[in-house]
């Protein structure tokens, strides 16, 4: 009667010619964290400046409106005054919008950075990590051979 090999056994032996470098994962994990860290900052930096951006063209607009809601002694005081507080609101708007498109620029140009860095670093380290395993698979199924 013929006997079943074990398969058990020679799976065991075949995972333990091939060691698993953890130290790749746990670097590959840190230069996430690190790229996670810097794009969060270029982020809430973004989010800090236009904050105050958007402050500073309330309060503005809240001071131009003031004018507006003082008594005129002549309707066609109420009618320049609407025109003066439209011509200030509409550069307000254009310096405002200006500003609000530098620094999504800026955000955009820092983001772009720090991903071709990242790139990069991967590719290198992928290359650095495929280079090693294959000479560790090689020197593995070598000595797998000799016995």
């Amino acid at each position: 009667m013929a006997t079943t090999q074990d398969f058990t056994s020679m799976m065991k032996d075949m995972m333990g010619a091939f060691p698993v470098d953890t130290k790749s994962f746990e670097e590959g994990f840190k230069s996430t964290a690190t790229l996670n860290e810097k794009l969060s900052g270029v982020a809430l930096e973004a989010a800090e400046k236009s904050t105050e951006v958007s402050t500073k063209w309330t309060k503005d607009t809240l001071s131009k409106m003031s004018e507006l809601t003082k008594v005129k002694s002549e309707p066609a005081d109420y009618a320049k005054a609407m025109t003066d507080f439209a011509t200030a609101y509409a550069e307000m708007t254009a310096e405002n919008m200006a500003t609000f498109a530098e620094i999504a620029k800026k955000a955009q140009s820092e983001t772009m950075e720090l991903m071709m860095a990242a790139g990069k670093d991967m590719a290198e380290e992928s290359s650095a990590a495929m280079q090693k395993a294959a000479k560790e698979t090689t020197a593995a199924a070598k000595k797998a051979a000799a016995k």
